[in-house]
């Protein structure tokens, strides 16, 4: 992971993060500002870039192709995510068999020092029940 330099405003981008609902830059921003914040557009951008490069935030693509972020849960500890393609929230999952699953394909082929991620979408409890109602 990359060392992360905490300015002001990185600090106020993090701060803000919510752990349940992946967002996009632009999400992000706007809820700063509706919270009175004052930082940029580009700024957040940069910022939720860097944060996520340091393994400070969660970053997943969306279907669309956009990045969406969120605060981690768990530290840097290795993790996927179930997530909602609805309304954003997420779970982290502990997928332990898949982790043996890519150390022994790796073996098997010659790799070292893999990396992968998991992330598993549909609709939330929440979502469907609105969905049905």
């Amino acid at each position: 992971m990359t060392a992360t330099r905490m300015t002001r405003q990185r600090r106020e981008i993090l701060d803000a993060l919510d752990t349940r609902d992946f967002r996009s830059a632009q999400s992000w921003h706007e809820h700063l500002r509706s919270e009175g914040s004052t930082v940029g557009l580009a700024t957040v951008y940069r910022a939720l870039t860097a944060l996520a490069d340091a393994g400070e935030v969660d970053s997943v693509v969306s279907e669309s192709g956009e990045t969406l972020y969120r605060r981690c849960e768990a530290g840097e500890e290795h993790h996927h995510h179930l997530r909602c393609r609805v309304c954003g929230r997420a779970v982290e999952i502990d997928v332990p068999s898949f982790e043996s699953y890519a150390a022994a394909i790796a073996t098997e082929h010659g790799y070292a020092e893999i990396s992968h991620t998991i992330e598993l979408t549909g609709v939330c409890p929440a979502c469907a029940a609105r969905d049905r109602g």
